[in-house]
């Protein structure tokens, strides 16, 4: 029988309707009906993940248990989360419900490993993932060779992401931050960039990014296909 998705959204808006937008465009269907049922909580007021891991801000996990219990009444087989800095508090959600949590770090390092096999990664994230070593544990587990920013890289990209998509700048206010983070980066030895912030594969597709990248809201819409039963495109088409 085939299953049914829970997006636990809101962290950011944009970053879930980019979610939504890509399980469908990712789905093989020919109809309407060929699509996978999806229930979306999205609510923006869940605090500021990066600010609670590093600063002593607002516990998210109280409004994240809240959407998470709507999405479980609904009827969702599986919860996903469009936040990579969210599945830092993914264990004490899944501790709540016998609905699998489906991880997109799990689901990013396994597709750099696949498709870029011993070539270095560059893990472009907030600094709530970064210090939290979300990307670090699964790479290695994985087998993944990686490099993570520096501070001035670190700076540069939270401008982006902050100052840039999440208050809806105009993509060249932030284009000399992003194209200088590639660029030293590549300097350093990386071969493709992990958009390790839901919020960063808009900024590169706002700006024709070309550099090789992986693209974890991508790698969850699909991990999340497959998981309900459903056949997901081939990579590129």
């Amino acid at each position: 029988m085939k299953k049914s998705i829970g997006i636990l959204g809101g962290m950011g808006p944009l970053a879930t309707a980019d979610l939504l937008r890509k399980i469908v465009t990712l789905t093989k269907a020919d109809c309407d009906g060929g699509h996978i049922r999806v229930y979306v909580d999205d609510n923006p007021s869940i605090p500021d993940r990066t600010a609670a891991i590093l600063s002593g801000g607002a516990d998210p996990v109280p409004a994240m248990s809240d959407s998470l219990h709507k999405l479980v009444s609904c009827g969702a087989d599986c919860i996903i989360m469009p936040c990579n800095t969210a599945h830092y508090f993914l264990p004490r959600l899944q501790a709540q419900t016998e609905v699998p949590f489906l991880s997109m770090l799990e689901a990013t390092a396994l597709t750099c490993h696949s498709r870029f096999p011993g070539k270095t990664a560059a893990v472009l994230a907030t600094r709530g993932t970064l210090s939290a070593g979300l990307y670090q544990q699964v790479l290695d587990q994985a087998d993944v060779p990686y490099l993570i920013p520096d501070e001035a890289e670190q700076s540069a990209l939270m401008r982006v992401i902050y100052e840039g998509v999440k208050a809806d700048a105009p993509a060249e206010r932030y284009r000399a931050d992003w194209e200088a983070v590639l660029s030293t980066m590549s300097e350093r030895g990386a071969d493709y960039f992990i958009l390790g912030c839901t919020e960063l594969p808009l900024a590169a597709a706002a700006l024709g990014t070309t550099a090789p990248t992986v693209d974890p809201t991508e790698e969850l819409a699909r991990a999340a296909i497959r998981f309900c039963g459903y056949e997901d495109k081939i990579f590129g088409n």
